[in-house]
């Protein structure tokens, strides 16, 4: 009498598929499930986003230069992206070394999970309750893995259990004792699979939509107008040469360049947002939205500069801004003698170190805005609040969502961008560029127009110079200046004969000093060299 043969524990195996799909349910469940729990204990408490910024704030600096050259405004989309696809290779390694066991994939979810831990460990915008969403995510994954495997995994045994009933002499019941197992477990593995992604996509929805209940744009909606006590004179009509191919004066905020490091928005209602001042000051204040709000306002028309800008790149933008003189709040304070730094904090942890004489110098016109162009702040450019800080590079000077001023020394504390190899000081430095033609443009032999901008902000540029190939320098014609911190438009006519020519321009501040022709990286303390462009003239 035979008696049917049970496989032989080294032979049960999960197919590729099977394991595969193990791994991917694994993680979506962990994602799922850590996304919901960061809806209700910090948003960006969300594994996924979590890791994400930890990738941003560690970058080496080089890698960092690269993809804002690169991608620009697309290095946020692109980095999740890729960490998006690394996660899923991780998933299906995990599943295709537990093919036998789940001893390695196991390993592999919990390495993973420990990961999302410690990102928001390390987030200092975030409290101890945000550590219960990649915990909750880990719990999720392992659970799940293990789950699937041991469900597949039986279900494997049970079809090889059946093929060696197929090789036994009264096979036919036990064939069809054994087809039933296994068609209850593939069912069962596959109702706990479909389960398991639709609880994952519901619960990421779900902390989706909890996460982002909180509405700025509501928030912004209700400031209303805001009407400054102190406005900006007219702009002249020629402030701009934007109809001979110069970028207009005032930058639509839609089109205002956004470099920072906040891969998710900061959504703050202006009715829950503050401002402290503290560190080396006389008395710690602290300024609600509508202490600001409620104050004489002033208009004052800034260009900014990202540090990152390349020579002739686009990462400058001016605006009319709206709010207060920061010298008045620090008056409040009363800071100390001996404070070196302004030490500016984000919503979202980022840092900003500004020294402390450039904050408090009333000449400066340093500025807590709450208006850009007209309109309260739009949320990507720091709605509530941001600090504008006329003259000096954007990583010292211009804090999006800012809620905390805390003077110090510079041994005391690093921001973020001092950390990584930036300068301490960082005045702008005087450039210049070609907008119109661009690069390699075909252009009509004889007379072509040349326009573009240049700058040298709190200085003021004094005349633009533009050559070609290594002719004569000749003096361009200037826009009015609207103000020594905004930027300046120039055009010019040169006499192109056909052929490949290069036009080059260079600008002269209001002290005196000519742009270097010497290139310079934007490290540590911004980009120089004159901005040539390549002409094809037939």
């Amino acid at each position: 009498m035979s008696t049917l043969q049970e496989a032989p524990p080294e032979a049960r195996r999960l197919s590729l598929p099977v394991a595969t799909l193990i791994g991917l349910l694994a993680l979506a469940a962990a994602l799922g499930v850590g996304h919901l729990v960061a809806g209700f204990v910090g948003y960006t408490a969300s594994p996924f986003i979590a890791v994400a910024n930890y990738v941003v704030d560690h970058s080496p600096t080089a890698v960092v230069k690269w993809a804002e050259r690169t991608l620009g405004t697309w290095d946020k989309p692109v980095l999740k992206a890729g960490l998006a696809v690394v996660l899923v290779l991780l998933a299906l390694l995990a599943g295709q070394f537990s093919r036998r066991t789940p001893r390695a994939g196991q390993v592999l979810v919990f390495v993973l999970g420990a990961a999302g831990v410690a990102a928001v460990y390390a987030r200092s915008d975030l409290g101890q309750v945000s550590l219960l969403a990649p915990v909750a995510a880990l719990v999720a994954g392992l659970a799940v893995f293990t789950y699937l495997h041991r469900t597949a995994l039986s279900r494997e045994s049970a079809h090889q259990g059946a093929a060696l009933s197929r090789e036994s002499a009264h096979q036919g019941a036990a064939l069809s004792r054994e087809s039933g197992a296994q068609g209850a477990s593939r069912r069962e593995f596959l109702r706990a699979g479909v389960g398991v992604a639709a609880g994952s996509g519901i619960a990421a929805v779900v902390g989706q939509v909890a996460g982002t209940s909180t509405n700025a744009e509501d928030s912004r909606a209700a400031v209303g107008p805001l009407v400054p006590a102190r406005t900006e004179p007219p702009l002249p009509a020629d402030a701009d040469f934007a109809k001979l191919g110069s970028p207009p004066f005032l930058t639509p905020n839609a089109d205002f360049y956004r470099i920072d490091t906040a891969l998710v928005v900061p959504q703050i209602r202006a009715e829950d947002w503050s401002l402290k001042i503290h560190g080396m000051v006389d008395r710690e204040v602290t300024f609600s939205y509508a202490d600001i709000r409620d104050r004489p306002l002033v208009e004052r028309r800034v260009t900014l500069t990202c540090v990152s800008n390349e020579v002739g790149g686009p990462l400058i933008s001016n605006a009319a801004w709206i709010g207060v003189d920061l010298a008045d709040l620090l008056d409040e304070a009363g800071v100390r003698p001996g404070a070196e730094q302004m030490f500016a904090t984000s919503v979202d942890g980022w840092t900003c170190g500004t020294p402390a004489n450039v904050a408090l110098d009333r000449a400066r016109g340093a500025m807590l805005a709450i208006g850009m162009n007209g309109e309260p702040l739009p949320v990507e450019h720091g709605f509530p609040a941001r600090i504008v800080i006329p003259g000096l590079y954007g990583y010292v000077s211009a804090t999006k969502w800012v809620e905390s001023l805390e003077f110090t020394r510079w041994d005391a504390r690093q921001a973020y961008w001092l950390s990584r190899g930036w300068a301490e000081q960082a005045p702008i430095k005087t450039e210049s560029r070609i907008d119109t033609p661009s690069g390699f443009a075909g252009v009509t032999a004889g007379k072509v127009r040349l326009a573009g901008t240049a700058w040298a902000q709190h200085t003021g540029i004094a005349k633009v110079e533009v050559r070609l190939d290594q002719g004569p320098w000749q003096p361009a014609t200037l826009s009015a200046e609207v103000s020594k911190d905004t930027w300046r438009m120039w055009w010019i006519e040169l006499d192109v004969p056909k052929g490949t020519h290069q036009a080059s321009v260079r600008a002269t501040d209001q002290d005196g000093y000519t742009q270097t022709e010497n290139r310079a990286d934007p490290v540590p303390d911004g980009a120089t060299g004159w901005h040539s462009v390549t002409l094809d003239a037939r």
